[in-house]
């Protein structure tokens, strides 16, 4: 009787799970299901793969410029993520290992910046960016999402986990602290890393706001601006198309978290125990 409700509990777990993950996956497979049909087998509801994912991402790319957006979106992303990893990665290893009553309070002002909602910031952050002759310039998107507060939050967290005796032997040794994060720190928070920058890349891909306001001629924009506009810019919704553009959107994000998935997991979790 006891087994009986040991192995009937765990196929109940297995059943919602099942459901949950499907129901998690279903609009994913859909979409790029829909770039392969036609927009009446779209809007029919077909599940099925179609004939159509030739001609509808023809289509895409000769009425859209999906092609400069998706190079824009890539060289922000890929900006972001590397000056992003670097300097919040060292601004939590000073708020860290190098701690005084001073820079406590400091980190502290600056959580606070959490909860100031990104609307309140567009017309000061615009009013900056024309100052300095940025607006529809790429680097008025990547410069405000270098320092982001909730990357130095995780790093830092992270951080917490690593020894100070290995720091203080590498100083011992005569190692420069530069050369101490370069070689000993990073090398042991890889899957750190990994996590923030997959979180970096997936902020910034899907970044819709600030781009929309910041980058005004198509030349500039990114591919959630440009796929944002298929629906609007005809009468008569071709909802292959629309799909065949989520899908060329969504495809990089998939690579990118599905190659660094386990690091993602292994970086949050070290974060978590933190």
């Amino acid at each position: 009787m006891e087994k009986l409700k040991k192995y009937g509990c765990r196929g109940l777990t297995y059943l919602v799970l099942i459901i949950a993950a499907f129901l998690s996956i279903f609009p994913c497979y859909w979409m790029f299901i829909g770039a392969t049909n036609t927009s009446r087998d779209v809007t029919s509801g077909r599940v099925l793969p179609g004939t159509a994912l030739a001609e509808n991402l023809r289509n895409l790319f000769d009425t859209y410029p999906i092609g400069t957006a998706l190079i824009n979106s890539i060289i922000i992303a890929g900006a972001i993520v590397v000056l992003s990893l670097l300097v919040t990665s060292l601004a939590a290893y000073g708020f860290e290992k190098f701690r005084t009553k001073i820079s406590e309070k400091v980190y502290t002002i600056y959580l606070v910046g959490m909860m100031i909602p990104t609307a309140a910031m567009m017309i000061p952050l615009y009013r900056m960016m024309g100052t300095f002759g940025l607006v529809n310039n790429r680097l008025s998107v990547i410069f405000p999402a270098i320092s982001s507060i909730f990357l130095i939050f995780f790093f830092r967290q992270s951080f917490k986990t690593l020894p100070n005796a290995i720091l203080e032997s590498a100083r011992i040794d005569g190692s420069s602290e530069l050369h101490t994060f370069l070689y000993i720190v990073f090398p042991s928070m890889r899957a750190t890393y990994a996590a923030a920058g997959i979180y970096a890349f997936m902020t910034s891909w899907n970044s819709y706001m600030w781009p929309m306001i910041v980058l005004q001629t198509d030349s500039q924009k990114t591919i959630t601006l440009v796929v944002s506009k298929i629906a609007s810019s005809s009468y008569v919704a071709d909802y292959g198309i629309q799909m065949a553009g989520l899908a060329v959107a969504t495809l990089p994000m998939l690579v990118v978290f599905l190659v660094l998935q386990r690091s993602f997991v292994e970086g949050m979790t070290g974060s978590v125990k933190g």
